[in-house]
């Protein structure tokens, strides 16, 4: 930057160009003039829009670019932002709009690496949706490009965000229930033997990119359930690793926050496809067993039961849960109420603990002040690789059928050269896999 860009003052910026100027044009940690943040988007489909909205109800938030491969998509989520933002169908476009400062990622999940990786690379902040990625390698490819180009990260794991979440962890960590050997996580629901059912065969809609919506994945031909939104998705193994990747972000975040967990040692998954017969190939069921030192943590998965022990039963229904045994009791908990049954005598103080961990602003608040203050925020990817890479472990171990074991310090896999190759995804042509981050 020049002297003489450096002395342009407030008044003449706002008057040039109140909205492209980015958040670190007067260096890192500094605000623009107009004190606002400059968002982009990368799919606008479901969640995508929901996270937008969260953004753009601040004052302090101006949505300035909109992409999505599916005009009718594009178009609609730009007549809410009509005179600030811009469209496009090439991601890679909207990353080389100057002035953008943060770009919300939500595209299906076989995308989100590269997209996560390109967008760091062009300098910008992200907010990243779950799950971070697919594979082990992307992993640790998304982590460490975040860590090299200095860049702020959420990944949306909004529950994380949640009173419930933060007294959960206060009980475990006060040291009242004792020693956890145990935690229990799951999410079932019932899906009836048609699943999402069958699509007819047709052409992809006007204005619709389905090669770009495919990039990386694998092609196949256009197929509407597929394409119509993310619990669709988690029925395809390709494009999203089934409901695991799908739901245990927002789960098994609980104990790896609560306990400070890093990446486990011993990974195993098994299951199948056993009961739904639709256009899907993703398990219907799946069992994972990781193991951290001194500590199991399991995790369930059903597509066709919806029984959830303390959460529910009966009419089919969505539900989830997290159990924690502990030497003096039990915690048990989903995303709104926890319970503790003490193990009789042992549990000697059944007082909940002081309430230390600060509110939170909101997921998408957090981000915004942290692109402006320059501090990691709750969800950063530094901190969710470590979910991450449980949830991709899994995934290996499923597609292996063994176990695979992970040196969290070398962060490598152990003893299993195949599954040391198939942690690295084969991506479809020209798309390429960023090995320079591994």
């Amino acid at each position: 930057m020049t002297h003489t860009k450096m002395e342009i003052t407030r008044r003449s910026l706002l008057q040039a160009a109140p909205l492209a100027v980015p958040s670190s044009a007067l260096g890192r940690g500094v605000t623009a003039p107009s004190d606002r943040i400059n968002v982009g988007i990368i799919g606008v489909n479901g969640m995508g829009r929901g996270n937008l909205a969260n953004c753009a109800k601040h004052a302090d938030v101006v949505v300035t670019g909109i992409c999505d491969v599916s005009t009718d998509r594009r178009e609609a989520a730009l007549a809410l932002h009509r005179g600030t933002a811009k469209g496009y169908s090439d991601y890679r476009e909207l990353l080389a709009q100057p002035g953008i400062d943060g770009v919300i990622i939500a595209s299906p999940p076989h995308w989100h690496a590269l997209m996560a990786i390109d967008a760091v690379k062009a300098g910008k902040d992200i907010y990243l949706q779950k799950p971070m990625t697919l594979y082990p390698d992307e992993t640790l490819a998304v982590r460490n490009a975040v860590r090299r180009h200095k860049r702020i990260s959420q990944v949306g794991t909004q529950i994380h965000a949640g009173a419930n979440y933060r007294r959960v962890v206060e009980w475990i960590r006060s040291g009242k229930l004792g020693p956890v050997s145990t935690v229990r996580t799951f999410n079932v629901m019932n899906q009836g033997p048609e699943g999402i059912g069958r699509a007819p065969r047709e052409n992809p809609p006007p204005g619709l990119d389905w090669d770009l919506w495919l990039g990386p994945g694998p092609a196949r031909p256009f197929n509407a359930l597929l394409f119509a939104d993310s619990y669709n998705h988690c029925s395809f193994w390709a494009y999203t690793h089934g409901w695991t990747p799908g739901m245990a972000p927002h789960i098994i975040d609980l104990p790896i926050w609560a306990l400070e967990l890093g990446v486990p040692e011993i990974t195993t998954c098994t299951g199948g496809r056993d009961v739904i017969q639709d256009d899907g190939d993703a398990p219907d069921v799946q069992e994972v067993t990781w193991r951290y030192p001194k500590l199991t943590m399991t995790w369930s998965m059903n597509c066709a039961n919806s029984f959830a022990y303390d959460f529910g039963r009966g009419k089919p229904a969505r539900r989830l849960g997290i159990y924690f045994h502990a030497l003096n009791g039990t915690l048990y908990s989903d995303y709104s109420r926890h319970e503790i049954v003490p193990e009789g005598a042992f549990l000697k103080d059944a007082a909940p603990p002081p309430e230390t961990i600060a509110p939170s602003p909101g997921h998408e608040r957090q981000w915004l002040d942290s692109i402006k203050s320059r501090i990691e925020p709750d969800c950063c990817v530094d901190y969710h690789y470590r979910v991450d890479m449980a949830i991709t472990l899994a995934s290996l171990s499923y597609m292996l059928g063994r176990s695979i074991r992970f040196d969290p310090v070398k962060e490598r896999i152990v003893g299993d050269r195949e599954a040391a190759r198939r942690a690295r995804p084969e991506y479809r042509r020209p798309w390429r896999f960023p090995a320079e981050y591994v």
